[in-house]
């Protein structure tokens, strides 16, 4: 039974703002992330052979031939749609599925809790037992997914590197860089190199893999955001690169 207190909390600190900072956080990326999906347009820059990882791997007969790197063995999408909507089911399943966006936007927006120590605003609590929230038991599926499609932007950043290099080619690699820290520090991954092991002796090398993503998972939340966030920066640079708003600053042609 939960204690009889009539009041939401007894708490005088400003419990409310962690969570209405993460709730506009993640909304202000979720209507940018948006409006550059259905914008269908300055995610590929020639000359310097930039791809945005929002638009990697483009698939559909819509894409530019140059920054079609696997091919174009979809057709063109209908209506309004774009090549992003092939890949962001994966991606967006990865992170509204990752262990910490649960508890962010669990907090943040569905108020479940809001917050320690304050009341909630649902008569009950089922947990992950029921749909929708039963499909966060897919995290580890959608893990394998977004492993790929990362493999798939860590050859975009390489591949950009034939053109010469430049801020660009910077904001492409740091940004694999980010997105590889936090696929790695994942609790999927985490389980998967030794979370079922019973002796770690007998497995050198995958309790080795476990201990330094167990350092990496320590960082989860920071990585979690710090991935999201330089996602928008670097489709943000390729896109102002693309549109001739901005000139890349060149370092080696």
């Amino acid at each position: 039974m939960r204690a009889q207190i009539a009041q939401r909390t007894l708490r005088t600190d400003r419990w409310w703002l962690p969570p209405l900072v993460t709730f506009t956080g993640l909304l202000l990326i979720s209507i940018y992330a948006a409006v550059r999906t259905f914008m269908g347009d300055f995610y590929w820059v020639d000359e310097y052979r930039y791809l945005t990882p929002m638009y990697s791997p483009c698939l559909s007969e819509e894409c530019l031939p140059a920054a079609a790197h696997f091919g174009r063995p979809l057709p063109e999408l209908p209506g309004f749609l774009t090549p992003p909507v092939v890949i962001i089911p994966f991606l967006l399943g990865f992170r509204v599925t990752c262990y910490y966006y649960r508890k962010a936007y669990y907090r943040a927006a569905w108020l479940s809790p809001p917050a320690c120590a304050v009341a909630e605003p649902h008569g009950k609590y089922t947990g992950e037992t029921r749909f929708p929230l039963i499909a966060q038991n897919l995290h580890r599926y959608f893990f394998y997914a977004a492993s790929i499609l990362l493999l798939i932007n860590v050859y975009d950043a390489l591949y950009a590197l034939s053109a010469g290099f430049g801020l660009g080619n910077i904001v492409l690699l740091v940004n694999v860089a980010l997105l590889g820290a936090y696929t790695l520090s994942c609790h999927s991954c985490r389980h998967i190199a030794g979370g079922r092991l019973k002796h770690f002796s007998k497995h050198p090398v995958r309790y080795w893999m476990w201990t330094r993503i167990s350092k990496l998972n320590a960082k989860h939340m920071q990585l979690a955001w710090a991935s999201l966030i330089f996602v928008c920066v670097t489709d943000l640079y390729v896109a102002l690169v693309a549109s001739g708003a901005i000139t890349d600053l060149r370092i080696i042609d």
